[in-house]
C-alpha cells in the first residue's frame, strides 16, 4: 500500500485530511496539567512540519481554540497564504441541552469562528448530552443554515449512536462525520455503526484509539496499576473500559500479540492499535491527543503512517478479541456512557 494511501483521505470533495489528526482536548487543563501557550503553538509547528495537518478542537477545550488562532496567525505571518491553506481545522458545539433558537446557535458559531480566526469551519462537529430533549433536530437545522450561509463548510457528529444518526438522516440534515470511540478494546461501533455509515457515505473519526496510552510498551508485563496510579481522566475512563472488556490479564495477553506485530515492522504497541483502527471499514481517521509542549510522541506517531498490516496480524489480534466481552451488551451502542 502506498504511503500517500496510507497517510490522506478525501474526506469531502473539497476537504483532503491527514488520516492522523492532532486532537486538542488535552489543552483544557482538567487532569492534564497547565498548558504553556507560546510552547503549545511552538509545538503545533513541529506537528504541521512533520505532516500533521488535520487538528480536531472544540469549544469546551479551554483554549484550544484560542491557541489554534494564534497559530494561524503566525503561520501566516511567517509563511504566507499557502502555508494556511494547508491546515485542516475541525471544532465542535457542545451546547447545554435547551431551547434552540437561530440567535443561540449562530452566537455559539460566531464566537468559534472569532475565536479560531477563520469566516468558515471546515467540520463542525455537533454534540448533544440528552437524547430525550429532542431540541438537537432543531440545532441541527440552524447548523444546516449556517452551512449554506457559508459560515460551515460540513457538519459532522461527536458521539451520536445509530439510531440517532438514522433519524437526523431522515430529517434531510447531511452529516459527513461521526467522531467515536473506537479501539482494539472497544468495537461498538462495528455492531450497527459501520454499516449505517457505509450506506450514507458518513467516514468516522475515532478516538480512544490507544487507551488514553495504556495499549502501549509502558503497561506489557506489568501488575495492574493501582488506583492511585490512574491519575489522569483519559487513564482512569479507559482502566474501567478494560475492566469492562476482560480484564488485566487478557489484556497483557493483547499486548504481548500487540509487541510481537510491532517488533515485526520496527514499531511500537501504540503505532500498531492505531494503524488496526485505521484499516476498519468507514475509519476516515484516528485522533491522537496532544499535550502540546508538555507530553509529544511526534516521532512515534509519524511512524503509524509508514506500514501496513496483513491478514495474519488482524487474525492475531481478533483471536484475542474473542476472548472479550461484548462491550455493546455491556454499555451499549457508540457514546451510550455519556449517557
Amino acid at each position: 500500500m502506498a504511503l500517500t494511501t496510507l497517510n490522506r483521505l478525501q474526506l469531502t470533495p473539497d476537504i483532503n485530511i491527514c488520516r492522523t489528526l492532532i486532537g486538542m482536548w488535552q489543552v483544557s487543563g482538567s487532569g492534564y496539567g497547565r498548558i504553556d501557550p507560546v510552547a503549545a503553538v511552538k509545538a503545533m509547528f513541529d506537528y504541521l512540519d512533520a505532516g500533521f495537518t488535520t487538528w480536531d478542537l472544540a469549544d469546551i477545550y479551554g483554549p484550544a481554540e484560542d491557541l489554534m488562532g494564534e497559530f494561524r496567525r503566525q503561520l501566516l505571518a511567517t509563511r504566507g497564504e499557502t502555508a494556511l491553506s494547508s491546515l485542516q481545522i475541525f471544532t465542535k458545539w457542545v451546547p447545554q441541552p435547551t431551547k434552540m433558537t437561530k440567535k443561540l446557535v449562530e452566537e455559539s458559531i460566531n464566537k468559534s469562528l472569532t475565536r479560531i480566526g477563520v469566516k468558515s469551519i471546515d467540520l463542525l462537529q455537533f454534540h448533544w448530552w440528552d437524547y430525550h430533549n429532542s431540541n438537537y433536530l432543531d440545532a441541527l437545522q440552524y447548523l444546516s443554515e449556517l452551512q449554506k450561509e457559508g459560515k460551515i463548510k460540513h457538519l459532522g457528529l461527536t458521539n451520536f449512536d445509530t439510531k440517532h444518526l438514522k433519524i437526523i438522516h431522515e430529517a434531510g440534515i447531511t452529516i459527513v462525520s461521526n467522531q467515536v470511540q473506537f479501539s482494539i478494546i472497544d468495537r461498538r461501533p462495528e455492531v450497527h455503526m459501520i454499516q449505517h455509515c457505509q450506506k450514507h457515505n458518513i467516514k468516522l473519526l475515532t478516538y480512544g484509539t490507544l487507551c488514553g496510552g495504556l495499549l502501549s510498551e509502558k503497561y506489557l508485563g506489568k501488575p495492574e496499576p493501582r488506583v492511585e496510579d490512574i491519575n489522569t481522566p483519559s487513564l482512569k475512563k479507559y482502566k474501567n473500559m478494560i475492566d469492562s472488556w476482560g480484564g488485566w490479564e487478557l489484556f497483557q495477553e493483547l499486548l504481548i500479540v500487540l509487541k510481537q506485530i510491532a517488533n515485526k515492522y520496527g514499531v511500537s504497541i501504540g503505532n500498531v492499535a492505531v494503524r488496526y483502527i485505521l484499516d476498519k471499514p468507514t475509519v476516515g481517521g484516528v485522533i491522537i491527543g496532544a499535550r502540546l509542549g508538555l507530553s509529544e510522541h511526534l516521532n512515534d506517531n509519524v511512524k503509524i503512517l509508514q506500514f501496513s498490516l496483513d491478514n495474519e496480524d488482524v487474525e492475531k489480534i481478533d483471536t484475542i478479541s474473542r476472548k472479550s466481552r461484548d462491550l455493546y451488551r455491556v454499555i451499549g451502542d457508540c457514546g451510550d456512557e455519556y449517557r
